[in-house]
């Protein structure tokens, strides 16, 4: 393996302007580390990196990797959404990163990708182990802020959590929480060659979810638990793309399976102090629940 790549080592942030990546920039830029966010479209990442040195980096395009890699020593990954594909894609781009120097590559998985060889995130794991880098695995539960994203509108229209998940629990991490461990992967060296469960820390049900933004809201928000049909209906009324709602019923089969993950430790081990719960994260997103 490498040896560890020198404190004052260049940083590079993979979809650093994504639900994670903005936090991890922020956490690295707040610590002073020599961090460049990799975005597709620089032009238009200021409004969202302010200061932070941006790069031009795509997946799918190898002829940004060379000056992306320059005088990086540690890379944060994440696997872009749509058609970028991990064996064309994603694993030429992790050897073209190594090969220029990169020593450690912290990794943005999924929980229960190490029991889940089919998972694509464990193809990519695995490849990253193969290599001359470090890792680290994040291996994160479900993302709080998805809440506030796709499903946003049926808590601010309809007072509802609307989502395909049946009586089963869902193990939540706010991605504030995911960036703050990335952090910590990156610029300490006790991390390398360790997987981590990055979780909140409970297990909930989705009428015990409702629950709590009706009290932190002020209004009653309801769970209806919809069936997979009443899902995709509204899904495809509203306008989404039927793939995209379909991968949306993937996404939450394993919770009405009743496979929704296990709340962990890590995260409060790493960070000396304990994770977000999901109050406090619609505390802190409140206004953006609020009916128009």
């Amino acid at each position: 393996m490498a040896e560890p790549a020198p404190a004052d080592g260049r940083i590079l942030v993979t979809g650093a302007t994504g639900t994670v990546g903005t936090h991890v920039v922020e956490r690295l830029h707040d610590r002073d580390a020599n961090v460049a966010a990799a975005v597709r479209d620089p032009s238009s990442a200021s409004e969202v990196l302010g200061d932070v040195s941006v790069v031009e980096f795509d997946f799918t395009r190898p002829e940004t990797w060379g000056f992306a890699f320059e005088d990086v020593t540690s890379m944060f990954l994440v696997r872009p959404p749509g058609a970028v594909s991990i064996r064309r894609d994603i694993l030429p781009s992790v050897d073209a990163a190594v090969r220029s120097g990169v020593d450690h590559v912290v990794y943005l998985s999924v929980q229960g990708a190490d029991r889940l060889p089919v998972l694509p995130h464990r193809r990519i794991e695995r490849h990253i182990e193969r290599s001359a880098a470090t890792y680290t695995h994040l291996r994160a539960a479900f993302f709080m802020q998805n809440l506030s994203g796709v499903h946003r509108v049926d808590v601010r229209e309809r007072d509802e959590v609307f989502v395909p998940a049946g009586s089963g629990e869902t193990v939540f991490v706010d991605a504030r929480d995911v960036g703050a461990v990335a952090a910590e992967a990156l610029v300490d060296p006790q991390h390398r060659d360790r997987s981590y469960d990055v979780t909140g820390p409970d297990a909930m049900n989705y009428h015990e979810v409702a629950r709590v933004f009706s009290d932190v809201l002020g209004r009653e928000i309801t769970y209806p638990e919809p069936s997979s049909l009443a899902f995709l209906r509204r899904m495809l009324g509203r306008g989404q793309d039927w793939r995209y709602a379909l991968l949306m019923l993937l996404i939450y089969a394993p919770t009405r399976l009743g496979r929704g993950g296990t709340p962990g430790d890590d995260v409060a081990r790493i960070l000396g102090r304990d994770p977000y719960t999901l109050r406090d994260f619609v505390e802190a997103y409140a206004a953006e629940f609020e009916p128009d």
